[in-house]
């Protein structure tokens, strides 16, 4: 009786999870398709994994920090914005920079727009997107990756010629049109 109990308690925690992660996809694969195809779409950070271990034992080091490595962004607004003609980064950085400009904090994080870039997209086996974003008119960013699930999360990499790599969780979304001003 009693193992008979703890395999309905099991069952039910299984069915709770189930539920609570099928709560985040929120898009179906056709929308993501589409979304991908036009190439005008949003992809917003939720989480930011750094790849420098000094990094992370910093902020480990702080009062009251929980233990990860997964830094979170939710509420913020950082995001990739992909449109036909332009592509705004606005990402934070957290790692190792190996040609910084001193005085300068701005370019201390992901911040350009660019007007000069290159979109290669293909799927893979298990039906995932992978968005490969080359940028020929900003000099630190080497490529941009952004994988995309059928249920629209995605997982966006940036390697870049004088940073350490850093990944970013999220999700993606159409974007907004924008108003024209007269």
């Amino acid at each position: 009786m009693k193992k008979f109990i703890s395999i309905i308690c099991m069952l039910a925690f299984l069915l709770l999870f189930e539920n609570c992660s099928s709560q985040s996809s929120n898009m179906d694969v056709q929308a993501v398709t589409a979304l991908i195809n036009s190439q005008d779409f949003s992809f917003h950070a939720q989480r930011a994994n750094p790849t420098n271990y000094d990094v992370i034992n910093i902020a480990n080091s702080l009062p009251n920090a929980p233990a990860t490595r997964i830094f979170d962004l939710t509420g913020s607004n950082y995001s990739i914005d992909i449109r036909p003609n332009s592509l705004e980064v606005a990402l934070p950085y957290f790692g190792r920079v190996f040609n910084p400009t001193y005085g300068n904090t701005t370019q201390n994080s992901y911040r350009f727009t660019s007007k000069d870039f290159t979109i290669n997209k293909s799927q893979n086996k298990k039906g995932a997107w992978i968005v490969r974003i080359k940028t020929n008119d900003v000099k630190a960013v080497d490529e941009i990756i952004i994988e995309v699930s059928k249920s629209g999360q995605a997982l966006t990499s940036i390697r870049s010629n004088d940073r350490q790599p850093i990944s970013y969780d999220g999700y993606i979304t159409k974007n907004e049109e924008q108003k024209v001003h007269p």
